[in-house]
């Protein structure tokens, strides 16, 4: 009876998780608090080059922190679809490793790299990055002043959608898929959007 106690209640956590998350994309578009767009922001390549967003300005992007060692991890490979479906209309998909839950990317940008291969991904990897936390990189402080701490993952793989005006528009967990018809959906708004002003 305990146990089964314990999984109700892991279940309606879960329920109210994503419930939260839902009701965070949809005042996405409502919020702009900091006056700065994500292309104000850079991240470094995993290949310690500079990394830019203001070099994408005027495409939407889907950035999402990633891990290695997750069970969400089989999600690379729906990223890099997603990435190879719409980066010929302007889409540019960003993971960035982080080592924030559970000890899930725990390596050098070599080993991040060298797994990665394994997916095939080709589309840009950031370095590993805090995504949460005082230590958190400045676009996911970013997230947070936009939209609240409440906006920021509470696991590997999350995903945020910026559209061509560097705007956040979409925010989903990690259960989420990238192929998902509700995240496709998402980018084929943003990319049918004017481009950015």
């Amino acid at each position: 009876m305990t146990a089964r106690r314990s999984l109700l209640a892991a279940a309606a956590a879960v329920a109210v998780a994503m419930v939260t998350d839902r009701a965070i994309a949809r005042t996405v578009r409502m919020r702009r608090t900091t006056g700065m767009s994500a292309y104000d922001l850079s991240f470094t390549s995993i290949e310690e080059e500079p990394l830019p967003l203001a070099g994408f300005r005027g495409q939407p992007l889907l950035i999402v922190n990633t891990a290695s060692f997750c069970g969400y991890t089989p999600q690379y490979a729906g990223l890099e679809q997603l990435w190879e479906s719409y980066r010929a209309r302007g889409l540019v998909v960003i993971g960035v490793p982080s080592n924030d839950f559970g000890q899930q990317e725990p390596g050098s940008s070599r080993e991040i790299r060298a797994f990665c291969d394994t997916f095939a991904v080709s589309f840009p990897l950031s370095r590993r990055e805090a995504v949460i936390g005082p230590q958190a990189h400045p676009f996911y402080r970013w997230v947070s002043a936009e939209l609240g701490e409440g906006a920021l993952p509470r696991w590997n793989f999350h995903k945020y959608l910026i559209d061509r005006g560097g705007a956040l528009v979409g925010s989903w967990p990690s259960q989420v898929q990238p192929m998902s018809a509700e995240i496709r959906r998402a980018v084929e708004g943003a990319l049918a959007a004017g481009s950015a002003s």
